[in-house]
Protein backbone atom coordinates (compact mmCIF):
# COMPACT_ATOMS: atom_id res chain seq x y z
CA UNK A 1 0.00 0.00 0.00
CA UNK A 2 1.15 3.35 -0.65
CA UNK A 3 0.77 6.77 0.60
CA UNK A 4 -0.64 10.59 -0.81
CA UNK A 5 2.37 12.87 -0.57
CA UNK A 6 2.98 16.58 -1.75
CA UNK A 7 5.98 17.48 -3.92
CA UNK A 8 7.39 20.26 -5.11
CA UNK A 9 6.14 21.85 -8.55
CA UNK A 10 8.57 23.74 -11.34
CA UNK A 11 6.49 27.02 -10.75
CA UNK A 12 7.03 27.08 -6.79
CA UNK A 13 3.57 25.21 -6.12
CA UNK A 14 2.55 22.33 -5.00
CA UNK A 15 1.09 18.83 -5.75
CA UNK A 16 -0.30 15.90 -4.79
CA UNK A 17 0.23 12.42 -5.53
CA UNK A 18 -0.32 8.50 -4.63
CA UNK A 19 3.29 6.98 -4.14
CA UNK A 20 3.52 3.28 -4.30
CA UNK A 21 7.71 2.78 -3.20
CA UNK A 22 9.88 -0.58 -4.22
CA UNK A 23 12.81 0.50 -2.76
CA UNK A 24 15.40 3.46 -2.33
CA UNK A 25 17.17 3.46 -5.95
CA UNK A 26 14.83 1.65 -7.63
CA UNK A 27 13.69 3.16 -11.00
CA UNK A 28 10.65 5.31 -11.58
CA UNK A 29 7.09 5.32 -13.23
CA UNK A 30 5.13 8.24 -13.05
CA UNK A 31 1.70 6.98 -13.68
CA UNK A 32 -0.78 9.48 -15.51
CA UNK A 33 -4.55 8.76 -14.65
CA UNK A 34 -7.60 7.73 -17.08
CA UNK A 35 -10.39 10.62 -17.50
CA UNK A 36 -11.54 9.10 -14.17
CA UNK A 37 -9.24 10.92 -12.27
CA UNK A 38 -7.24 9.85 -8.56
CA UNK A 39 -9.14 6.92 -7.89
CA UNK A 40 -8.52 3.21 -6.41
CA UNK A 41 -8.02 1.51 -9.40
CA UNK A 42 -5.59 4.28 -10.64
CA UNK A 43 -3.28 3.82 -7.02
CA UNK A 44 -3.31 0.30 -7.51
CA UNK A 45 -1.90 0.28 -10.76
CA UNK A 46 0.99 2.33 -8.83
CA UNK A 47 1.08 -0.42 -6.31
CA UNK A 48 1.32 -2.94 -9.24
CA UNK A 49 4.59 -1.13 -10.37
CA UNK A 50 5.96 -1.21 -7.23
CA UNK A 51 5.69 -4.97 -6.69
CA UNK A 52 7.40 -5.26 -9.73
CA UNK A 53 10.24 -3.12 -8.86
CA UNK A 54 9.21 0.57 -9.93
CA UNK A 55 8.80 3.55 -7.14
CA UNK A 56 5.67 4.59 -8.70
CA UNK A 57 4.46 8.12 -8.48
CA UNK A 58 0.75 8.79 -9.40
CA UNK A 59 -0.01 13.04 -9.82
CA UNK A 60 -3.55 14.24 -8.84
CA UNK A 61 -4.34 16.05 -11.82
CA UNK A 62 -7.71 17.08 -10.50
CA UNK A 63 -7.08 18.50 -7.05
CA UNK A 64 -9.10 16.14 -4.96
CA UNK A 65 -12.14 15.71 -7.61
CA UNK A 66 -13.04 12.15 -9.24
CA UNK A 67 -15.81 11.43 -11.94
CA UNK A 68 -18.51 8.99 -10.69
CA UNK A 69 -19.69 8.89 -14.43
CA UNK A 70 -18.58 9.42 -18.20
CA UNK A 71 -19.87 13.22 -18.14
CA UNK A 72 -18.25 13.89 -15.01
CA UNK A 73 -15.50 12.39 -16.32
CA UNK A 74 -15.41 14.42 -19.51
CA UNK A 75 -16.45 17.55 -17.92
CA UNK A 76 -13.01 17.24 -15.77
CA UNK A 77 -10.69 16.24 -18.55
CA UNK A 78 -12.11 18.88 -20.89
CA UNK A 79 -11.70 21.70 -17.74
CA UNK A 80 -7.66 20.32 -17.47
CA UNK A 81 -5.21 23.16 -17.96
CA UNK A 82 -3.43 20.53 -19.49
CA UNK A 83 0.15 22.72 -20.03
CA UNK A 84 -0.01 23.30 -16.48
CA UNK A 85 -0.85 19.21 -16.10
CA UNK A 86 2.38 18.57 -18.05
CA UNK A 87 4.60 21.58 -17.64
CA UNK A 88 3.97 21.72 -13.86
CA UNK A 89 2.57 18.33 -11.99
CA UNK A 90 4.01 15.21 -14.23
CA UNK A 91 7.34 17.17 -14.51
CA UNK A 92 7.24 18.14 -10.98
CA UNK A 93 6.28 14.46 -10.31
CA UNK A 94 9.32 13.07 -12.61
CA UNK A 95 11.55 15.54 -10.61
CA UNK A 96 10.65 14.39 -6.91
CA UNK A 97 11.23 10.77 -8.24
CA UNK A 98 14.87 11.48 -8.88
CA UNK A 99 15.28 13.89 -6.33
CA UNK A 100 14.41 10.61 -4.06
CA UNK A 101 16.71 8.26 -5.85
CA UNK A 102 15.66 7.26 -8.53
CA UNK A 103 17.99 7.49 -11.78
CA UNK A 104 15.64 7.42 -14.58
CA UNK A 105 12.17 7.97 -14.24
CA UNK A 106 9.62 6.74 -17.09
CA UNK A 107 5.89 8.66 -17.56
CA UNK A 108 3.44 5.91 -18.89
CA UNK A 109 -0.71 7.16 -19.00
CA UNK A 110 -3.92 5.89 -20.03
CA UNK A 111 -6.89 7.45 -21.83
CA UNK A 112 -6.42 10.97 -21.48
CA UNK A 113 -3.03 10.18 -19.46
CA UNK A 114 -1.82 8.78 -22.52
CA UNK A 115 -2.24 11.80 -24.70
CA UNK A 116 -0.26 13.39 -21.53
CA UNK A 117 2.56 10.76 -21.57
CA UNK A 118 3.01 12.11 -25.32
CA UNK A 119 2.98 15.63 -24.38
CA UNK A 120 5.23 14.80 -21.72
CA UNK A 121 7.85 12.76 -23.77
CA UNK A 122 8.34 15.99 -25.62
CA UNK A 123 8.71 18.74 -23.25
CA UNK A 124 10.00 17.36 -19.96
CA UNK A 125 13.20 16.91 -20.25
CA UNK A 126 14.10 14.82 -17.18
CA UNK A 127 11.77 12.18 -18.74
CA UNK A 128 13.76 9.45 -20.13
CA UNK A 129 10.48 7.19 -21.71
CA UNK A 130 7.51 7.15 -22.14
CA UNK A 131 4.43 4.42 -22.13
CA UNK A 132 1.27 5.92 -23.80
CA UNK A 133 -2.14 3.51 -23.61
CA UNK A 134 -4.59 4.21 -25.95
CA UNK A 135 -4.16 8.68 -25.91
CA UNK A 136 -2.60 11.04 -28.31
CA UNK A 137 -3.13 14.73 -28.27
CA UNK A 138 -3.95 17.52 -30.48
CA UNK A 139 -0.92 17.94 -32.61
CA UNK A 140 -1.00 21.92 -31.56
CA UNK A 141 -0.25 20.39 -27.76
CA UNK A 142 2.59 18.47 -28.41
CA UNK A 143 4.23 17.32 -32.04
CA UNK A 144 5.06 13.67 -31.55
CA UNK A 145 7.85 14.32 -34.64
CA UNK A 146 9.44 15.85 -31.53
CA UNK A 147 9.27 13.00 -28.97
CA UNK A 148 12.90 13.04 -26.93
CA UNK A 149 12.73 9.49 -25.34
CA UNK A 150 12.52 6.07 -25.90
CA UNK A 151 8.32 5.32 -26.23
CA UNK A 152 6.13 2.68 -26.58
CA UNK A 153 2.45 2.84 -27.16
CA UNK A 154 -0.49 0.64 -26.60
CA UNK A 155 -3.83 0.84 -28.76
CA UNK A 156 -7.20 -0.60 -28.94
CA UNK A 157 -8.68 -1.95 -32.55
CA UNK A 158 -12.01 -0.91 -31.59
CA UNK A 159 -11.56 2.44 -30.27
CA UNK A 160 -13.78 5.54 -31.42
CA UNK A 161 -11.35 8.11 -29.85
CA UNK A 162 -8.06 6.73 -30.64
CA UNK A 163 -9.51 5.05 -33.98
CA UNK A 164 -7.30 2.82 -35.63
CA UNK A 165 -6.67 5.31 -38.71
CA UNK A 166 -5.28 8.26 -35.79
CA UNK A 167 -2.73 5.16 -34.38
CA UNK A 168 -2.02 4.67 -38.22
CA UNK A 169 -1.08 8.22 -38.28
CA UNK A 170 0.86 8.45 -35.21
CA UNK A 171 2.93 5.49 -36.43
CA UNK A 172 3.39 6.71 -40.46
CA UNK A 173 4.82 10.59 -38.65
CA UNK A 174 7.15 8.93 -36.06
CA UNK A 175 8.76 6.48 -39.07
CA UNK A 176 9.01 9.36 -41.21
CA UNK A 177 10.41 11.48 -38.25
CA UNK A 178 12.91 8.58 -37.87
CA UNK A 179 11.82 7.98 -34.15
CA UNK A 180 11.87 3.99 -33.17
CA UNK A 181 8.96 3.61 -31.56
CA UNK A 182 7.22 -0.08 -30.07
CA UNK A 183 3.72 0.68 -30.96
CA UNK A 184 1.12 -2.49 -30.22
CA UNK A 185 -2.26 -3.17 -31.03
CA UNK A 186 -4.70 -5.12 -29.55
CA UNK A 187 -8.06 -6.62 -30.94
CA UNK A 188 -10.13 -5.25 -27.55
CA UNK A 189 -12.03 -1.85 -26.86
CA UNK A 190 -10.82 1.33 -25.45
CA UNK A 191 -9.38 0.83 -21.77
CA UNK A 192 -9.03 -3.01 -22.25
CA UNK A 193 -6.52 -2.68 -19.03
CA UNK A 194 -8.93 -1.33 -16.33
CA UNK A 195 -9.35 -4.13 -14.77
CA UNK A 196 -12.28 -2.31 -13.00
CA UNK A 197 -14.36 -1.82 -16.35
CA UNK A 198 -15.52 -5.12 -17.06
CA UNK A 199 -17.79 -3.66 -19.63
CA UNK A 200 -14.47 -3.41 -21.65
CA UNK A 201 -11.51 -5.05 -19.86
CA UNK A 202 -9.71 -7.49 -21.56
CA UNK A 203 -7.25 -9.52 -19.32
CA UNK A 204 -5.32 -11.42 -22.22
CA UNK A 205 -4.64 -7.74 -23.63
CA UNK A 206 -3.63 -6.52 -20.31
CA UNK A 207 -1.64 -9.10 -19.69
CA UNK A 208 0.62 -9.12 -23.22
CA UNK A 209 0.51 -5.35 -23.04
CA UNK A 210 2.15 -5.06 -19.05
CA UNK A 211 4.34 -7.89 -20.02
CA UNK A 212 5.73 -5.95 -23.09
CA UNK A 213 4.97 -2.77 -20.65
CA UNK A 214 7.70 -4.25 -17.96
CA UNK A 215 10.40 -5.02 -20.78
CA UNK A 216 10.66 -2.10 -22.07
CA UNK A 217 10.76 -0.03 -18.84
CA UNK A 218 13.73 -2.44 -18.00
CA UNK A 219 15.43 -1.83 -20.96
CA UNK A 220 15.21 2.16 -20.57
CA UNK A 221 15.26 2.68 -16.72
Amino acid sequence: MGEMVTFPTPNGGKGSAYLAKAKAGAPGVVVIQEWWGLNDQIKKTGDRFAAAGFNALVPDLYKGRVAKDPDEANHLMTGLDWVGATEQDIRGAVQYLKQAGSTKVAVLGFCMGGALTIIASVKVKEADAGVCFYGIPPVEAADPKKIRVPFQAHFASQDDWCTPAAVNGLEATLKAAKIKADIHRYAAQHGFFNEQRPDVYNAAAAKTAWDRTQTFLKAHL
